[in-house]
């Protein structure tokens, strides 16, 4: 039986930033669920960067089901943890469910990827304070106020806690969360 990794998204998530650690773990043998707040077609964005804009744009996305709902989820079943960024964040943090998750998975030192606005999430859980994470530039005071270090990188490594600030940075992001299951949770 494969080794399974939990991924917790929801409506308005980064497309790429959902998809891309998906299809990147299945295509290394991991057993991947999508758990949001509840079982249902999931529809993502697209946010681009844009000569003239202060920020990203946002464009529709794609679409993608839901495995189980947060209410559903045993950590207990899962080596790891990854939190996509995009909007959804700002409104999954508050769910009491995802926060249980995401207190298991910090408690017992499993490996969690988080990437752009997934440290919203980590914080809202009180798992932020006394490390050191990438996120959305624009989340640096948030990280601050969250009691961690903001560090500028595409893959910074903080014991068990691997980050990026957004899906451009995929490549290096992965490749040291996959770095990371293979010592800890190789795939059967």
């Amino acid at each position: 039986m494969a080794v399974k990794i939990l991924l917790v998204t929801g409506d308005a998530a980064e497309s790429l930033e959902v998809l891309y650690p998906y299809q990147r773990l299945l295509e290394e043998g991991y057993a991947v669920e999508i758990a949001a707040p509840a079982k249902k077609k999931l529809r993502f964005v697209v946010h681009d960067f844009e000569d003239g804009f202060d920020t990203y744009t946002e464009k529709p996305g794609y679409t993608w089901p839901a495995d189980l709902a947060f209410d559903e989820v045993d950590p207990a079943g899962y080596a790891a943890l990854v939190i996509p960024g995009g909007r959804a964040p700002e409104y999954l943090r508050n769910n009491r469910d995802l926060q249980r998750i995401v207190g298991h998975f910090f408690a017992e030192g499993k490996p969690v990827a988080q990437i752009c606005h997934g440290p919203l999430v980590t914080a809202a859980a009180g798992a932020l304070s006394g490390r050191r994470t990438a996120a959305y530039p624009a989340l640096e005071p948030d990280v601050a106020a969250a009691g961690a270090e903001y560090e500028d990188g595409d893959g910074v490594v903080d014991g068990a806690l691997v980050s990026a600030r957004a899906w451009p940075d995929h490549p290096t992001w992965m490749r040291a969360f996959i770095d990371l299951l293979r010592k800890t949770a190789p795939p059967a």
